[in-house]
């Protein structure tokens, strides 16, 4: 998950600055991610707005997921199911030790 500093309730309200950091780092998650896990593919996107799924009113935030052909969607959010068993511990440490290589 990409949070920026800035508090902005929308990306169009979020300065260039934000933006373009925001999509420099999607870029080095996107190449971590394919490093380590090596996915079929990646969901890249942002929740904007309760309807849409915000959970935080008035801050923007982008996902950064890693996918498999057959994977279940979703299942660690709805029902703390691993797809790819590994402990977010063991991820962090991973991915932040393949960042500090960027």
């Amino acid at each position: 998950m990409i949070v920026p500093f800035e508090h902005a309730s929308s990306l169009s309200a979020a300065s260039a600055e934000t933006a373009s950091e925001m999509m420099r780092l999607a870029r080095l998650a996107e190449d971590s991610l394919r490093a380590i896990y090596s996915p079929d593919g990646l969901n890249i996107g942002m929740n904007i707005g309760a309807s849409a799924g915000a959970g935080v009113a008035g801050h923007i935030h982008l996902h950064v997921l890693p996918r498999w052909s057959g994977d279940a969607n979703f299942m660690t959010t709805i029902s703390e199911t691993r797809v790819l068993p590994e402990a977010l511990e063991i991820s962090f440490e991973k991915l932040k030790e393949s960042c500090s290589r960027w």
